[in-house]
């Protein structure tokens, strides 16, 4: 097996412009839709969008990996991070606190160069702990294949299946030099075609013990938000690849695996991020609802509780809302939580479903010209 490290010209990709430039232009035309859009919409809307967009791009990014963050945690550290008051705060866990404190590092500074110490600085910020679950790792530096190969395995004990095996980490300070630098002199390059590049280049050199996928995500947003010069996200390409987390699996390895053309992984990429664009409709859509919900109530008196509840359901809550669960969100007793739902039903914010006993769920019942 040879793989696209191992061939004399690499790094030196190649790629079919004639396929790729009907599908870039139409990826360019709807990134430039999507942020004119955006840009006509007022303060708070924009605002919102832009939490709700980084929310999902953390919680999943972090899914793709197997992690499951809690989404209320994330979205308060991103808002106090963002100097944003929002109804609900939470606080949160250092895990939740690194992941965040890298994406907006790459979202927010993006101008910056990308340095060695940089990428240190967020692979500590992902593993506060010097640790992956149970097992220590060499943090803020790169792997040094002490235990063997650096592998992408899968399958259980004895019988596993290898996707890919990295470069050897005698290899790695080179590697991520040669890398580094193209980073900042690649200007003659498209910017979609650079995240894309930048995407797959980092993740085959695979530099650190863990988190190579969610580093290589965040500087494909870095890259990203380079080419639309603005901090503002309002997509998510993390939620797109863990929607298609089996084809992005694929379509990397057989990147890797292959020569140095690489069109099929930039295809993909740019279908992936067009579909993260259809995808923002929704998110828009979320939001529009949600801060015209907190309009339209404005003057009933509510507890941090049910507002914290209320934003979660709002964001799209999944399943249905029992009291059992409410107490749990809202991290209070089961009479509690029954207070805190009898309340609001009684001011007509929430309704019962029509199953009752143990099975009663409870909706958000939204006033009629949101509905429309």
């Amino acid at each position: 097996m040879t793989y696209i490290y191992e061939y004399k010209e690499w790094p030196k990709f190649e790629w079919n412009d004639e396929l790729l430039v009907g599908e870039l232009g139409k990826v360019r035309h709807n990134q430039g839709r999507l942020i004119g859009r955006m840009e006509a919409l007022g303060f708070q809307l924009r605002e919102e969008s832009v939490l709700a967009t980084l929310t999902e791009d953390v919680v999943r990014s972090s899914e793709i990996e197997g992690e499951n963050l809690d989404v209320a945690q994330v979205r308060s550290s991103i808002a106090r991070r963002l100097g944003m008051d929002i109804a609900g705060m939470v606080p949160s866990d250092r895990d939740v606190e690194g992941v965040v404190e890298m994406m907006l590092d790459a979202t927010q500074n993006y101008a910056q160069p990308l340095t060695e110490q940089r990428l240190f600085d967020w692979h500590a910020s992902l593993f506060p702990t010097g640790r992956s679950g149970m097992t220590k790792i060499i943090v803020g530096g790169w792997r040094d294949d002490s235990s063997g190969p650096m592998e992408v395995v899968s399958g259980p004990i004895g019988r596993e299946r290898v996707h890919y095996q990295a470069p050897p980490a005698k290899l790695v300070n080179g590697e991520m030099a040669s890398f580094i630098k193209w980073i900042e002199n690649n200007k003659a390059i498209d910017g979609v075609l650079a995240a894309a590049i930048a995407h797959v280049w980092f993740i085959t050199i695979h530099p650190f013990d863990d988190g190579n996928g969610r580093i290589a995500r965040a500087i494909a947003d870095l890259m990203l938000a380079r080419s639309e010069d603005s901090p503002q996200r309002f997509y998510s390409m993390s939620s797109r690849i863990r929607v298609e987390r089996k084809h992005y699996y694929d379509v990397l390895e057989r990147t890797q695996k292959g020569g140095l053309d690489i069109t099929r992984w930039l295809l993909w990429f740019i279908s992936c991020l067009n579909s993260a664009f259809d995808h923002s409709e929704k998110t828009l859509g979320t939001v529009l609802t949600k801060v015209n919900f907190w309009d339209s109530i404005t003057d009933v008196t509510l507890n941090d509780r049910q507002r914290r509840v209320l934003n979660r359901l709002l964001d799209g809550f999944e399943g249905k809302l029992t009291s059992t669960k409410w107490a749990k969100l809202g991290k209070c007793s089961q009479d509690t939580a029954t207070r805190d739902i009898e309340d609001l039903i009684n001011k007509r914010i929430l309704t019962r479903g029509p199953a009752g006993g143990r099975s009663t769920s409870y909706e958000i019942l939204l006033p009629k010209h949101l509905l429309n």
